[in-house]
């Protein structure tokens, strides 16, 4: 099934894809050939470009045709990736995409400054399309993904971390930057209040459940597929949905153990294994899976409110992508 998903996504937008491949290769364009290498390494290491999609769809499906979308539409992965640059360094992760992490390769500050350069590159592409209302998205996005970074951190290896302190910090960091993604498009394409209020809504809660579904990933999928070590969010000291609600059913003995885990950034394999057998008592990876289908739900009869067009159907494909994906 996810397959045939994927295949069907796949074939409706190769030309669209081959598109951004090339213009985010043509507009990164520093004189420095080090912030092309660093950006690069992570740039074109297997990206969905899920966000520019996002925005290309948005905006023909509510009328935009300017040949000028395809460069517009580069500015949220530019942006997405000086954000992965920099959570990277902060996790001290190991991994992305299947690769050894930038930092590891180019160093730390190298690193940061790049994606420094990236997040200038994606407001000044903003700038490029006369659109106030998407100049000042950008910023305020970059905002609240910087305020996001610190609230996961704040909370960093909390037991005592909420459902709804959860939700804040996903849509902070990774639902924005969709919803962003939608609003832009629908902004280039002078779209009325609720026709933009409705393409909010779909990519917030299409963020919104694929970062659930990510975070479901990290307990379930394998290291060659996912592109980074299994566990990898729990050895950093970030607790997601499956291990949240795990803590809210477990016993006072599994709360014991699971909060020593998160304490512990070396447990053991055994240990690992151990905690998806206690998930699998209570049906973790089950909630968090419906969890991410009603926020899929959401975003799918938010676009009922807007006429139909061939753009509708890809749009409704991609949300149930993102909770039928494994990677």
């Amino acid at each position: 099934m996810k397959q045939q998903l994927k295949k069907m996504i796949l074939s409706a937008v190769a030309d669209e894809l081959e598109q951004v491949e090339i213009a985010l290769n043509q507009n990164l364009t520093p004189y420095l050939e080090l912030v092309q290498k660093i950006a690069g390494h992570i740039l074109f290491s297997g990206g969905k470009r899920l966000r520019p999609l996002l925005m290309i769809l948005c905006a023909r499906m509510c009328g935009y045709k300017s040949e000028s979308l395809i460069h517009y539409s580069t500015m949220f992965e530019y942006l997405h990736v000086a954000t992965l640059l920099h959570d990277d360094v902060i996790d001290q992760a190991d991994m992305r995409r299947g690769k050894k992490a930038a930092h590891h390769v180019f160093g730390a500050a190298e690193t940061v400054l790049t994606g420094d350069y990236l997040l200038a590159k994606s407001l000044a592409i903003a700038g490029e399309t006369g659109k106030m209302a998407i100049i000042q998205l950008a910023a305020k996005i970059t905002e609240e993904m910087a305020q996001g970074e610190l609230l996961q951190m704040v909370h960093q290896r909390n037991p005592n971390l909420t459902e709804q302190d959860y939700l804040k910090i996903v849509q902070s960091k990774t639902a924005v930057l969709m919803q962003a993604s939608c609003e832009s498009g629908a902004i280039l394409a002078d779209a009325s209040p609720d026709i933009l209020k409705s393409v909010s809504i779909y990519g917030k809660n299409v963020g919104t459940a694929f970062q659930i579904a990510d975070d479901i990933l990290d307990y379930t999928a394998e290291t060659k597929i996912l592109g980074k070590q299994i566990g990898a969010d729990l050895r950093e000291g970030k607790l997601t949905l499956p291990v949240i609600y795990t803590l809210q059913k477990a016993n006072t003995t599994e709360q014991s153990f699971i909060e020593k885990m998160i304490q512990n950034e070396h447990f053991s394999h055994t240990d690992f294994e151990k905690l998806l057998e206690i998930m699998a008592t209570y049906n973790s990876i089950g909630f968090c899976m419906s969890q991410a289908e009603a926020y899929v739900d959401k975003a799918r009869n938010a676009l009922k409110t807007i006429p139909e067009t061939s753009e509708h159907q890809l749009l409704y494909h991609i949300a149930d992508f993102v909770v039928a994906r494994d990677y």
